[in-house]
């Protein structure tokens, strides 16, 4: 999306019948927003970078403003959080992680990821659950069989 700036984020459509519109005022390096259509179905979906040396409340004021475009409709946010929390499966709650479930939960937002033998994170330093699938009560009722793939 922003390939000048060095995008660390993507939204990736292989459905031609998925049209597709670019939220550019929510979009930047590290967040990429879009509203899709699907036959009557309307989403407003996101990926989303939290940067690990960027406090975690400035970017949670970005989360705010997708809640309030999207209202009405369903929202999903796949985050790399930088953030560890045993409501995500992590081994441990850091103090980003403790910010963001409190965040969540006050907007009505779900973690849709579920246990698993494989973390969402790995790298020469270790293995985590930082990355998550996020979805508002709208989209929760027909999201199903979140996994992590290899």
């Amino acid at each position: 999306m922003y390939a000048e700036d060095k995008s660390r984020t993507a939204v990736i459509i292989t459905n031609d019948n998925i049209y597709a519109i670019l939220i550019n005022q929510l979009c930047d390096r590290d967040n990429g927003v879009l509203e899709l259509k699907y036959k009557s179905i309307r989403i407003f979906a996101a990926s989303m970078y939290l940067d690990i040396n960027t406090e975690i409340d400035i970017k949670m004021e970005t989360v705010e403003e997708i809640i309030l475009l999207s209202k009405g409709s369903a929202t999903l946010i796949a985050m790399d959080s930088n953030s560890r929390s045993t409501a995500w499966h992590d081994s441990r709650t850091n103090s980003r992680g403790k910010t963001l479930e409190e965040f969540l939960t006050s907007r009505e937002l779900n973690i849709m990821n579920e246990e698993s033998e494989w973390t969402t994170f790995q790298s020469c330093r270790g293995s985590t659950n930082i990355d998550l699938t996020v979805v508002n009560n709208r989209l929760l009722k027909n999201f199903h069989d979140w996994e992590i793939r290899r």
